[in-house]
């Protein structure tokens, strides 16, 4: 019927009530997902993230260490550090604590006192005695060493790191691990592993 009431007319009317609602959805959840975003970054800033707990774990004696010595130590959390003396007063200012993984592919980084740096044998990543990368792909991607504090108390070196808590509430303890020379660690070239089929320990073709 021309005057709108006819199935027609009924059919826009529905139409343009249905698309009324439709606008009137999407807008309430824009503003549901608007607001909810601006909750989430309140909840964020005053709430913020727990730093993550650290523990004092004792490493060495420090009369044990030499110049230019370094130990190979394993967090109760499971990561590894190196641990290298490159002073003499005796104080924690000595010691330098870095992450062994090489930032690069996983690899086990070992310091070097004779050339004074901190080395990766799997792609010849070279890192400064801050932990700085300044040759290999860790240099090119502009990568360091994570460092870790140190304190010495009464002549005994400790080092804080990630503590894992054991089931009675008490802080696991680390250890310190023997160092090998060789290479070690995820991404390594096979062509850099030591050669242990002709019983030698010298690197393969």
């Amino acid at each position: 019927m021309a005057d709108g009431t006819g199935p027609e007319g009924k059919d826009r009317e529905d139409r343009r009530a249905f698309l009324d609602r439709s606008s009137k959805v999407a807008m309430a959840a824009g503003l549901v997902g608007g607001y909810g975003s601006l909750g989430a970054i309140a909840i964020r800033y005053l709430y913020p993230a727990r730093p993550e707990e650290l523990s004092w774990q004792y490493v060495a004696r420090v009369e044990e260490m030499d110049l230019g010595d370094a130990v190979r130590y394993r967090g109760p959390a499971g990561e590894t550090h190196n641990i290298a003396r490159q002073g003499r007063d005796g104080t924690s200012e000595d010691f330098i604590a870095l992450s062994s993984t090489c930032p690069h592919l996983g690899c086990q980084v070992r310091w070097e006192g004779q050339h004074n740096r901190f080395f990766c044998p799997c792609h010849g990543g070279v890192f400064d005695p801050a932990g700085v990368a300044i040759e290999g792909p860790p240099a090119e991607a502009a990568q360091r060493l994570s460092r870790y504090p140190l304190k010495v108390e009464g002549g005994l070196l400790h080092i804080a790191v990630p503590v894992r808590r054991l089931a009675n509430g008490e802080p696991a303890h680390g250890e310190v691990l023997a160092l090998d020379g060789g290479v070690e660690g995820p991404g390594h070239d096979p062509c850099l592993a030591p050669d242990v089929s002709r019983g030698k320990g010298t690197r393969g073709a």
